[in-house]
């Protein structure tokens, strides 16, 4: 079932509770084969950043770490008492939470006649109280905003689509709000959460505490690019202990990243040096993967920065009360996928549905074409079948001329389907009848098995669907619809012009797919033949069971 958007863009301007009612009118009744438990999903495919989360969850947990979950609302205190005097810095990369204001909203008696106006009635005194006790609760937090519609709706009992345009139309200071900062921010690194997260933990927990996080963060970059996103899920892990120091840094580091096929490890020092990092201990990680040598990115020597580590500063642990050191090691998650699955672009790896650019392999492409309509029955699938032996029996014999390609029983009545050419001077079949459609260059092609195509058949990728097949499926289908209602059928076809002319279904982002890269649908050619389906009369009664003996 398809809609139309704009149709109902207009409906819901006109009346949106209409609209929003009708939307059940737009929904197919599923046919028996479509409904549960009937109804089946294959499994998916999934998503590389995801599916790296969960490789590097596992990792972890090979290691012997525990998962954490930190915070991801961070005030911009906790920031100031983290990073010391780069907290500026940092907050000017977080975004700040902001929130609506509850207004104050009255009730005239002009507000009471509007609300009364859009109900169709009057505004009984003891609805006007509730009305009033709701608005009141609402500033004062006691009703909460997503059940602000549904207790309005009660109390006046009206649809909550009503309440809605009465809300909109009758109190404006709700259309009105605008959003007020807060301190708050989200977190733009996961070392904002750990330091929180630890300052609970280190006099309740026995040492060491080892424990990891793989969760999103927040950086409001300048602009999005290939290389930066506005949010990035980090991999990052802690230590707690009396004796930690820079060297777990590199074992954690060699430790996790060997799972993913690096192998040679270097350590050199982060240039940024970081407040909230003993100095000299802030440690980058470069690591080989030979998989990377020859894959066509900038990563092909096989080396690849991929992790940094540090030991957090006393300086930073003090302002949470927390004696003991802590090696901290990150890493993006997203950069990590890039690399494993060979790819460009962060944006392209993350959001695949929203570039503009989009590709399909020949063999998506031909999944994406299939015949329309189909045979329901075994005998309408051997009249298919019947049809196509017959073509390709008797395609060229010269014209006029009809040869039976079936008979038996169809519904219950003896029926006959012939494949005809009642012209002259012609043949059976039109020279296109055996094209074949193929995916060769991003093309969508219906060309014959001939030597001038043969690159195309080799290169390309053949849906094994050919114009004499679809045609043979149509027949069958509209024979079987005859017969249900006691009538002959005759199908027939001329010069194809498109795919739909030959019962051939191309999906809809298929051929936007072919347009907007510049290349051709090109499925025509002519086919020239008819198929004729004949009801005998009723089905032959069937035969009495054979008995044993002799007779009586």
């Amino acid at each position: 079932m398809r809609f139309d958007p704009a149709q109902i863009r207009e409906a819901q301007a006109r009346n949106f509770d209409q609209a929003w009612q009708q939307g059940r009118d737009l929904l197919d009744q599923p046919s028996p084969n479509r409904s549960y438990p009937r109804l089946r999903y294959p499994f998916g495919t999934p998503h590389p950043v995801f599916q790296t989360i969960q490789r590097l969850r596992e990792a972890y947990l090979r290691l012997g770490f525990s998962e954490a979950m930190n915070p991801v609302i961070v005030d911009a205190s906790e920031v100031h008492k983290q990073f010391g005097s780069e907290a500026l810095a940092v907050l000017d990369r977080c975004f700040y939470l902001a929130g609506l204001p509850r207004p104050d909203v009255g009730l005239s008696q002009e507000r009471i006649s509007q609300v009364g106006a859009i109900l169709g009635r009057t505004v009984e005194p003891q609805e006007v109280e509730a009305l009033t006790q709701i608005l009141h609760g609402y500033k004062k937090g006691r009703v909460e905003g997503d059940d602000l519609v549904p207790e309005i709706s009660k109390s006046l009992q009206a649809s909550d689509a009503l309440t809605s345009t009465m809300l909109d139309r009758v109190f404006p200071e709700f259309r009105e709000l605008k959003a007020e900062p807060t301190t708050r921010t989200l977190r733009s690194h996961m070392t904002s959460g750990w330091f929180i997260s630890l300052s609970h933990l280190h006099h309740r927990a026995s040492l060491p505490v080892r424990l990891f996080s793989v969760d999103r963060c927040f950086r409001r970059e300048q602009a999005e690019d290939a290389a930066r996103l506005m949010t990035y899920h980090s991999a990052s892990c802690v230590i707690m202990a009396e004796d930690v120091s820079a060297d777990d840094g590199k074992a954690v580091a060699e430790g996790l990243l060997s799972q993913f096929g690096f192998e040679g490890f270097r350590f050199q020092p982060d240039e940024k040096r970081s407040k909230y990092y003993v100095p000299g201990t802030q440690i980058e990680v470069y690591a080989y993967h030979p998989g990377l040598i020859g894959s066509g990115t900038k990563y092909e020597s096989g080396w690849v920065e991929i992790a940094t580590f540090g030991v957090y500063s006393p300086t930073a642990l003090a302002q949470y009360d927390i004696p003991y050191p802590v090696m901290n090691l990150g890493l993006g998650v997203e950069r990590l996928a890039m690399i494993l699955n060979n790819s460009r672009d962060l944006r392209a790896l993350s959001y695949p549905q929203l570039q503009p650019e989009w590709s399909l392999s020949a063999l998506e492409m031909a999944r994406m074409i299939r015949v329309d309509r189909e045979p329901m029955t075994r005998a309408g699938r051997e009249i298919a079948r019947g049809v196509v032996e017959t073509c390709l029996l008797h395609g060229n014999a010269p014209s006029p001329c009809e040869f039976l390609a079936w008979k038996g029983e169809l519904f219950g009545r003896q029926a006959e389907a012939w494949v005809v050419e009642p012209e002259e001077n012609t043949k059976l079949c039109g020279p296109a009848f055996l094209n074949e459609v193929v995916i060769y260059k991003d093309e969508v092609l219906g060309v014959p098995r001939t030597p001038r195509w043969e690159s195309a058949f080799e290169e390309g990728v053949p849906t094994g669907l050919r114009f004499v097949d679809a045609f043979a499926d149509l027949a069958a289908y509209e024979a079987e619809m005859a017969a249900m209602e006691g009538r002959e059928s005759e199908t027939r076809v001329r010069i194809v012009r498109g795919a739909g002319e030959i019962n051939l279904r191309v999906d809809p982002a298929l051929e936007r797919y072919v347009t907007s890269h510049k290349r051709k649908m090109d499925v025509r050619g002519p086919v020239f033949t008819t198929v004729r389906s004949r009801i005998l009369g009723p089905a032959a009664p069937a035969e009495p069971p054979a008995t044993s003996g002799g007779p009586e």
